[in-house]
């Protein structure tokens, strides 16, 4: 790709990653690289800016992430963000000390608006709410440097160095709780580093099915498919660029929705390729007997994954290449670079350590959630597989807490088809990102037809998200789960209480495993 590219150099902060989803939104690529990335290699990407990002460290420990003063001699903009503005401080010669009020969470915040970041953004007031959350604060700005923000407890909450393109902010403009935070990530992106925002789906899909021609020549691919967003817009790309040298496997763990193998393959019936259903269900559910920590059910999945389309690519001949629809957010959650692994997705962290593919291709690995329906709908794809609801690659086997068996499958498959069936006939499948329920290891005591029953937990999950790095329970109507959890209890067998998980990520994940 050739696109202006900016940089964010990851210093440990949670919201990292959501730095760099910020700044796509604003037309500009961006990727993030550890704070470990040698001088040399930045200056290789050619970056347009450097974004510094937050981190749990205090800088004046030596035991903390810090970075050389050469990277300020670059000539190349630098905005730094909580940590990141702490680090410029501090290595540039001004003072970093312990908070004697910590702030957290939304705060006013008064700002100097001569100054680019802030002056740019239309009717931004005086003062407004930001997000912040620090225990350590500038308390001296370097020499040649101005605040240009203040709180009532931070008194350098945003400093500038205007002619060295030397920024930096206290709180934290990724936040959504930070009113016009990505206005100001514009400002930065757009009138300090000059760039005129090039990165779109329509350049990414000619950039990447040029990429995959160049990559697969006259070779064959066999890809993943799971009738999800993510596998289909992978297909669509390949489709486009290697023809009838695509075969899509779809292969049926077991663990789908209720009726959803035949849903997947009428699907993609009347597509122009090569389509292979295989039924491993009794395979994936004999290798998970007696499984119940949620890292090894991921793992086990993985690999299993891998060695069933090993074996049809033997059937169908020489495959060199195996395509995953993997997207940035799996490669996040699963370790990359510094970051900790939340969960390892069964194509990324889960992988065996040996896969008999001479290379996997990954077209969609830099891209979130939403740039993948972007993607999707500019390929021209129908808006039932551009909106599918997303579902995890393990399908049913993660939202079994503890062991799978059939009985639990069978149990589920009922109780999430009744939540589905109910959000849609409210009308709330396109306001509502993700939903579905989760069988828990929990039984308690209820009463039916004046009879005891010990019976299990059903957890309802349902959230609202831009980017699936973040998100907020969704706020479905009382009446709406009250006629879920009627129809659950006297629906399904074996349930006799339902929950709603009212959990925002962080500090939980979306999927419960």
């Amino acid at each position: 790709m050739n696109n202006e590219l900016v940089i964010v150099l990851d210093f440990g902060g949670q919201y990292n990653q959501l730095i760099a989803r910020r700044v796509r939104e604003c037309g500009v690529y961006c990727e993030v690289r550890s704070s470990k990335t040698p001088i040399d290699e930045l200056k290789k990407l050619e970056p347009k800016g450097i974004i510094f990002t937050g981190g749990p460290n205090s800088v004046y420990d030596e035991a903390s992430p810090h970075i050389g003063k050469e990277i300020f001699e670059l000539g190349i903009p630098i905005l730094g963000i909580c940590y990141g503005a702490q680090l410029v401080a501090y290595t540039l010669g001004g003072k970093v000390e312990t908070c004697s009020v910590s702030e957290y969470g939304k705060t006013e915040t008064f700002y100097d608006k001569s100054c680019i970041l802030f002056g740019a953004v239309k009717d931004l007031p005086d003062s407004d709410t930001s997000w912040m959350s620090h225990t350590d604060f500038v308390a001296q700005v370097p020499e040649g440097f101005r605040i240009t923000a203040h709180t009532k407890n931070c008194p350098a909450a945003a400093f500038e160095n205007k002619e060295r393109r030397i920024y930096a902010v206290q709180f934290h403009p990724e936040v959504n709780h930070t009113a016009h935070g990505v206005e100001m990530l514009d400002s930065f992106v757009k009138n300090v580093c000059g760039c005129k925002g090039d990165w779109n789906m329509k350049n990414y899909a000619e950039s990447v099915i040029g990429q995959i021609r160049e990559k697969v020549g006259n070779g064959r691919a066999l890809l993943a498919l799971s009738g999800g967003v993510d596998s289909s817009v992978a297909c669509a790309l390949m489709a486009k660029a290697v023809g009838d040298r695509l075969t899509c496997v779809f292969v049926d763990h077991g663990f789908m929705r209720k009726n959803e193998g035949d849903e997947v393959e009428a699907a993609f019936k009347d597509w122009d390729l090569n389509f292979v259903r295989v039924d491993a269900s009794e395979r994936f559910l004999s290798k998970l007997e007696g499984v119940s920590d949620p890292e090894t059910k991921r793992k086990t999945i993985g690999e299993e994954f891998i060695r069933v389309f090993e074996q049809e690519a033997k059937k169908i001949g020489a495959v060199d290449f195996l395509v995953q629809g993997t997207i940035y957010p799996d490669v996040i959650e699963s370790g990359a670079g510094d970051a900790a692994v939340i969960k390892s997705h069964h194509n990324v962290g889960g992988l065996p350590d040996f896969v008999d593919f001479k290379e996997i291709i990954e077209p969609l690995r830099m891209l979130f959630k939403d740039e993948v329906r972007k993607l999707g709908t500019e390929l021209g794809l129908p808006d039932y597989l551009v909106w599918r609801q997303p579902f995890p690659g393990p399908g049913l086997a993660i939202r079994i807490i503890g062991e799978i068996t059939r009985e639990k499958l069978d149990i589920l498959r009922d109780a999430d088809l009744i939540f589905r069936e109910e959000i849609a006939n409210a009308h709330l499948d396109r306001d509502i990102n993700q939903y579905f329920a989760v069988l828990t290891d929990m039984r308690s005591v209820g009463v039916m037809g004046d009879f005891r029953t010990y019976d299990y937990t059903l957890a309802l999950r349902g959230v609202t998200t831009s980017d699936f790095m973040t998100a907020d329970f969704a706020r479905i109507p009382y009446e709406v789960l009250e006629k879920v959890s009627i129809r659950i209890v006297n629906e399904v067998g074996h349930i006799n209480r339902v929950c709603y998980d009212i959990t925002s990520k962080p500090p939980a994940t979306i999927e419960w495993e």
